[in-house]
């Protein structure tokens, strides 16, 4: 990969991509399709800016449903025509007594974790507030299947489905728009959600908040497009366009917010 292009990006991005310097290698040296695990948005977008920069090679992206965040993506020659079961997606619903027990998404998102499998196997956990659906890569599938057997005290059992049985996700995120004074993370929670700096910076130093699914102790971490701010207790932030800036010089963004 050129090394102008790691200028871009942060230095903890990196890794990720040399990675994408190798897929694009291959894709190139064996002129066939290479399939990646899922991603996040922020990476998703770090893998497009990549292709089109660096590379002739077609992609798409695919999570197993429309508006899915978490996704796959398919990287080939021009000649191939990709079909949807190339991205080995599978639906998981979770079936437990739904009368008697309540499940959530951190319940559902730890039990996977808990199993040893990496995060970059499962993509979306949807939920139309009562039945619960999860996309996985196809080669875990049957492994998750034998596993999960409870969530918290919660009996479950997971079933295989075909996509024609998707649920339809509740959606409670609202987009707004707004201005702030910097990118630090303490700074966004603190105007998104109303509270103090200082307030903001305690959820950050005690471990409360991910960036992209990843702990992020660092109040003065810099935000960027397409992250995802999960605050435990207030909800999620995501970075949806970088607006520029305003006659005070101020940032104007447009987020995506989840509040609880």
């Amino acid at each position: 990969m050129n090394a102008n292009v790691y200028q871009h990006f942060r230095k903890d991005e990196h890794p990720f991509i040399d990675s994408v310097g190798n897929w694009l290698e291959q894709v190139e040296s064996q002129y066939a399709p290479y399939l990646s695990d899922f991603l996040d948005p922020r990476q998703a977008y770090i893998l497009e800016t990549l292709i089109r920069q660096n590379s002739d090679l077609e992609f798409q992206f695919y999570g197993g449903y429309g508006h899915a965040e978490r996704k796959r993506c398919l990287i080939f020659p021009d000649y191939y025509e990709p079909k949807e079961e190339d991205f080995e997606v599978e639906l998981l619903e979770i079936v437990y007594p739904i009368k008697f027990s309540t499940l959530s998404h951190g319940k559902v998102f730890g039990t996977l974790v808990n199993t040893g499998i990496k995060r970059e196997y499962f993509g979306d956990i949807i939920s139309d507030g009562t039945r619960w659906q999860v996309f996985v890569a196809k080669e875990i599938a049957n492994f998750v299947v034998a596993q999960v057997e409870k969530i918290g005290k919660i009996s479950v059992r997971l079933e295989e489905k075909k996509y024609t049985e998707i649920i339809l996700p509740k959606d409670d995120w609202t987009r707004e728009q707004t201005t702030i004074s910097s990118l630090r993370l303490d700074n966004l929670i603190s105007s998104v959600y109303n509270i103090s700096r200082q307030r903001s910076k305690q959820l950050i130093e005690s471990g409360k908040v991910k960036v992209n699914w990843t702990e992020n102790t660092r109040p003065d971490f810099l935000v960027d497009l397409l992250d995802i701010v999960s605050i435990r207790g207030f909800g999620r932030i995501q970075i949806q366009e970088l607006e520029g800036k305003t006659k005070k010089d101020k940032f104007r963004l447009l987020l995506g917010v989840l509040r609880k």
